[in-house]
């Protein structure tokens, strides 16, 4: 992801940006809670005039009327609390709408950089960790710490001994606090890890859930997935043990502050330096400054949780690629040219496809042959920027495809993977990509260029007829159709097909020749991994890859002439050591439903 550091931040850091935007309204709620912390003084101030006044005056008018104030106090109190929980929840909702598309835009590139799937799901569990602890309790403890001074100079005001047995009980409770801090760092970190893994072995389980039912190896699998739970426990149980254990200490320490206080206060009654009353007003006063401190510690599991979720994501949006930084280039019309293109595997060093150039040119369409493991599918998923390369550039009329706006791709390319995935919606969505608005006349081309019309129009519902997660409701073949007509969709410039027929009957290849011939005749290019003959016939060029190096790249014709001269017309194989001959060699031969009759020996 390096590559794109030079383009600029996305937006610089949009957390950041999302908090700059929001700052009169957090200070707003700063606000609320100094008024909510000076209205917390209504508990001690009442019960100091009632010791101090009510009982040694017998007045039982004035009690009412202390007795109404303070309840009109503490109303609007709870009120203005629960005002400043409602503005904390929406504003953590719109930082949290500011992450989702850079967050999203993370699940989609960090694959191609070869992160584990538990890595690539992170940012979105990074952003439920920030948005819940700026929706909780732990973000009110942070707004309440500034007004403490407020709690200690009422304090004084009762005597300067109490407050300043208060401080340097304070003082106590905020090295307990950084202590947690520091020790909670890493187990946080190693839980949000473990976690992780864990997540993405029950999804693992998901996906293959038909295999392991039918195979038998579901208690394996079960003691796979416990196994990853329980380092996830260990984890998170080590951080758990550290946050209940310092808001333990943190808790009792206060306990003893607050009967420190009340001690001093009676030692203060008997010396005659201050009413009995101020002594309950005290402990009340000393119990609210540390109230925060104590909740931060309680909360210093989901606050350092968040900050690291932070960390994570403003990193790695930092490193996105930048769309404002790209130009408003003209689609390209002419060649797509491949220079020096080497692509490591994902996590890897050596590469799977190694210096590969070669040049196509509008009207043209190349197939990609080779043994299985040979590179093929890197060679495929680079050309349309799935995977990044360790060095070389694929360009479109000369320009890189980073250069071209992010909203014109999917008019310059078309790609249908050898693993197909479908989304849960309708037909018509699927082939638009998703796209709510787009021509319905330019979904039923794509179809009826993938030969898929007649079928959608079968089903009770035709287009409108939505699939299942990852098209349950179609066979292999059919899916393979409707990612076709999918990559067909607005006629894109080049159109890249990864073993488009493994799962096509005879029908539905005769389909794919023809979706290629009209790529090819309205000026597009195609570029085809195939493990099948019949893809040769429609070809304009063809590229052989063999242990990731590009063997020969050339015309059709010119190299089945040279080297395998019979291979279209009858499979018949060409001399040994041809790597044509190598390549065709792994081709699947068609069987035949009828048996063949023996020469007639007369």
């Amino acid at each position: 992801m390096n590559q794109h550091r030079s383009q600029g931040p996305v937006a610089n850091d949009p957390i950041a940006k999302a908090l700059a935007s929001l700052r009169l309204a957090y200070f707003g709620v700063a606000i609320i809670s100094l008024v909510v912390n000076l209205l917390a003084l209504t508990g001690s101030f009442y019960m100091l005039q009632v010791y101090d006044r009510v009982l040694a005056g017998r007045s039982v008018p004035t009690l009412v009327a202390l007795s109404i104030i303070c309840l009109g106090l503490f109303a609007l109190q709870a009120m203005l609390d629960m005002v400043r929980s409602r503005i904390l929840g929406r504003l953590a909702q719109k930082v949290e709408r500011a992450m989702l598309i850079p967050a999203h835009q993370l699940q989609i590139v960090l694959p191609r950089h070869g992160l584990k799937p538990e890595d690539v799901a992170q940012p979105m569990r990074d952003i439920e960790a920030i948005r819940g602890f700026l929706s909780g309790q732990g973000i009110v403890a942070f707004f309440d710490l500034p007004w403490m001074p407020i709690f200690l100079v009422a304090i004084y005001f009762l005597h300067p001994a109490l407050a300043a047995l208060a401080l340097g009980g304070l003082l106590v409770l905020v090295v307990i606090t950084f202590a947690t801090e520091v020790l909670m760092r890493n187990p946080v970190r190693e839980s949000a890890v473990q976690s992780a893994k864990r997540a993405t072995i029950a999804e693992a389980v998901r996906r293959n859930a038909d295999v392991i039912t039918a195979m038998g190896f579901d208690e394996r699998a079960g003691t796979r997935f416990l196994r990853a739970s329980g380092a996830a426990g260990i984890a998170t149980q080590k951080s758990s043990d550290i946050a209940a254990d310092f808001g333990v200490l943190s808790r009792s320490f206060r306990m003893v502050l607050q009967s420190a206080v009340l001690g001093l206060g009676a030692y203060l009654v008997l010396q005659n330096q201050m009413s009995a009353g101020a002594i309950i007003a005290a402990t009340i006063l000393a119990g609210r400054a540390f109230a925060p401190i104590d909740l931060v510690i309680g909360t210093f599991r989901q606050f350092t949780a968040a900050r690291q979720a932070r960390a994570r994501l403003a990193q790695l949006v930092r490193a996105l690629p930048n769309d404002e930084a790209r130009f408003g280039l003209e689609l390209p019309s002419r060649n797509v040219e491949v220079k020096g293109l080497t692509v490591p595997p994902p996590g890897g060093r050596w590469p799977l496809i190694r210096d590969v150039s070669f040049t196509v040119s509008a009207g043209d369409a190349l197939a990609v042959i080779g043994p299985s493991g040979a590179g093929k599918s890197t060679l495929i998923r680079a050309l349309v920027g799935a995977m990044a390369p360790s060095n070389g550039l694929v360009n479109f009329d000369g320009a890189p495809l980073a250069h071209f706006p992010r909203a014109s791709i999917g008019k310059i390319i078309g790609y249908l993977p050898q693993e197909i995935e479908l989304f849960e919606a309708s037909i018509a969505e699927n082939i638009a990509r998703l796209d709510e608005n787009a021509d319905e006349q330019d979904v039923i081309s794509a179809a009826k260029a993938a030969s898929f019309h007649e079928f959608i129009l079968a089903l009770p519902q035709g287009y409108k007829t939505v699939i299942g997660e990852g098209g349950a409701m179609l066979s292999i073949g059919q899916r393979q159709r409707l990612a076709l007509a999918r990559a067909l969709y607005g006629d894109p410039f080049l159109v890249v097909l990864d073993e488009p027929n493994a799962h096509l009957d005879g029908e539905g290849e005769q389909a794919l020749l023809r979706a290629i011939r009209a790529i090819r005749q309205r000026g597009g290019i195609a570029v085809i991994a195939a493990h099948r003959q019949a893809v040769l016939e429609v070809v304009s060029h063809i590229a052989i890859i063999k242990d990731g190096a590009l063997q020969q790249f050339g015309p059709r014709d010119v190299i089945l002439k040279q080297q395998v001269p019979r291979v279209v017309k009858d499979g018949v194989s060409a001399p040994e050591n041809k790597p044509v001959q190598q390549a065709v060699a792994t081709f699947p031969r068609p069987i035949s439903p009828f048996p063949q009759r023996k020469p007639d020996p007369k």
